[in-house]
C-alpha cells in the first residue's frame, strides 16, 4: 500500500527586525531597525515636550507683552518661534552626537542612513519636510500605512532621504579602554565576505567594550592574526582599519 503525502509549503520567516544592508563594497552589515510601535512612543514623548515649551514661550510672552504694551510685536515673536522650532526640533537634535531627539533618546533608538553610518544634514532636512506628507490625514496615518509596507518599517521621509531608524547600541559603564594605536594592515589570508563583515562591526563596537572583552573576542581569532592578548587585538585592529579603508594602506589610526 502506497501512502501519497502531500508536501506541505515551508513556514514563512519568522518576523524580525534585524536587516541586512549590503554596502557598495560588497560587505553586508546588519540594522536593527525600530518598529511603528517603539516609534510612536517616541513621537508622543516629543509632542508633550513640544506642548511643554510652547506653554512656557506663550506664558512669558505674555507676561513680557503686558508690561510693555506691545502684544502685537509680542505675538509675531511667539509664531515666529513655533515656525522654526516646529520645522527644526528633529533636525536639530538628530545632527548631534547621539542622533535622536530626547523622545527617541528614552525609547533607545535614533537616526541613521540605511549605510548605518549617521544621517548626513540634507537627509535630515527632507525627512522632516515630509513629515507633513507622512502626518496626513492626521497622527501620522500616511506614515504609518507606509512604514507596514517595507522591512524597515521607513515612513515616506525614510524612504527618499535614504534613513531609517535603528535602536541605539548600548554603552557600557565603568569599563577600562585602552587606545589602541594601529596602521593599516592587510590579512595573511584571503577573507570571506562574512568574515570581513564581522571584522568590520568588531571595529565599530570594541570602543563600547572593556579592554576584557576585547582581547576575549580578538582571541578567537588569533589563527588569523597569529597572535593572543592585546597583540592579537592591535593586529586585528590593523586588518579592521585596512577594511575600511576599501583595502588600502595610509596613515596610523587609532580605536579608542
Amino acid at each position: 500500500m502506497f501512502i501519497m503525502r502531500m508536501a506541505m509549503p515551508p513556514p514563512p520567516p519568522p518576523a524580525d527586525t534585524l536587516q541586512s544592508v549590503e554596502l557598495a563594497d560588497g560587505v553586508s552589515i546588519h540594522l536593527k531597525v525600530a518598529g511603528p510601535a517603539v516609534r510612536s512612543l517616541a513621537w508622543t514623548i516629543d509632542v508633550c515636550i513640544t506642548v511643554v515649551v510652547y506653554l512656557i514661550v506663550f506664558i512669558s510672552l505674555g507676561v513680557l507683552g503686558g508690561f510693555s504694551g506691545s502684544g502685537t510685536v509680542v505675538q509675531g515673536f511667539l509664531l515666529l518661534f513655533m515656525f522654526f522650532f516646529n520645522w527644526f526640533y528633529n533636525v536639530f537634535f538628530e545632527m548631534t552626537r547621539h542622533a535622536a531627539t530626547p523622545g527617541q533618546r528614552m525609547m533607545g533608538i535614533k537616526v541613521a542612513s540605511v549605510s548605518g553610518g549617521p544621517a548626513r544634514l540634507p537627509q535630515s532636512m527632507i525627512r522632516n519636510l515630509l513629515r507633513v506628507i507622512d502626518f496626513m490625514p492626521a497622527c501620522y496615518l500616511f506614515g504609518l500605512v507606509c512604514s507596514l509596507f517595507n522591512a524597515r518599517f521607513q515612513r515616506l521621509g525614510d524612504l527618499v532621504a535614504d534613513t531609517v531608524l535603528v535602536y541605539a547600541e548600548p554603552k557600557t559603564a565603568n569599563a577600562t579602554r585602552t587606545q589602541i594605536n594601529a596602521a593599516p594592515q592587510p590579512p595573511a589570508q584571503p577573507l570571506s565576505r562574512d568574515e570581513q563583515a564581522a571584522i568590520l562591526q568588531f571595529i565599530e563596537r570594541a570602543p563600547q567594550w572593556s579592554d576584557e572583552r576585547r582581547i576575549e573576542l580578538s582571541d578567537q581569532l588569533s589563527p588569523l592574526t597569529g597572535a593572543t592578548g592585546m597583540d592579537g587585538l592591535q593586529r586585528l585592529c590593523a586588518i579592521g582599519l585596512w577594511l575600511r579603508q576599501g583595502g588600502k594602506s595610509g596613515a596610523h589610526s587609532s580605536v579608542s
